[in-house]
């Protein structure tokens, strides 16, 4: 099972978009962010499901829960 901040900078990677970028969509400070993707800060349960919004995935794809991004997601 893959832990948050691991699947957090993939995905981001992924898209191609930089911490900033992802922070601004997210609404979500810089500092914040990066802290969550270095595993320093867990997001509370809103900013959790702004990220999963943001890149399209179910939340249990995004905390490393499944493999699968559309489990649990309504698409």
């Amino acid at each position: 099972m893959k832990n948050f901040s691991d699947q957090l900078k993939l995905m981001r990677k992924v898209k191609g978009t930089t911490q900033k970028q992802v922070a601004e969509g997210s609404e979500i400070a810089e500092r914040v962010y990066q802290r969550y993707e270095s595993g320093e800060r867990k997001p509370p349960f809103d900013k959790l499901i702004t990220l999963a919004d943001y890149f399209g995935v179910s939340i249990d794809y995004l905390v490393g829960r499944t493999d699968n991004p559309r489990i649990n997601k309504n698409i």
